[in-house]
């Protein structure tokens, strides 16, 4: 399947996980000492595409590392630009930017996803 999708699969879930934080991070814009978090995409996405990563679990009865999603990708926090008195360190608009871009090229992911696989089914019935 990784030859007829390519990387956008990979990349359609890294951003799902991406958003999940991003999410918890605007949820939580109120919460004293909440620290936000989010992924170096690019980073994960060159990971994911590799096969390698730094910590792999060998054994279904090994534990996975706290600081890792799904996907591999290392789970970082962010700092802030202006601490704040409660030590929340999510900045609403940093996080509003980052999940608006994000969802944009989650729906471009999908619409080549979507291309592809109207394509593949074209090729399949034979229709010109």
């Amino acid at each position: 399947m990784d030859n007829l999708f390519g990387i956008h699969a990979t990349a359609l879930k890294l951003r799902a996980n991406r958003a999940e934080l991003l999410a918890a991070n605007i949820a939580n814009a109120d919460t004293p000492n909440y620290k936000a978090r989010d992924i170096d995409f690019k980073h994960a996405l060159k990971m994911a595409g590799s096969n390698n990563s730094d910590m792999r679990t060998t054994n279904v009865r090994h534990i996975t590392s706290a600081g890792t999603t799904k996907m591999g990708a290392e789970i970082m926090y962010r700092m802030p630009d202006q601490p704040s008195l409660d030590g929340n360190t999510v900045d609403l608009h940093t996080e509003r930017s980052a999940f608006m871009e994000n969802s944009m090229m989650y729906q471009a992911s999908l619409r080549f996803l979507n291309g592809r696989i109207s394509g593949l089914m074209t090729a399949i019935r034979g229709e010109i």
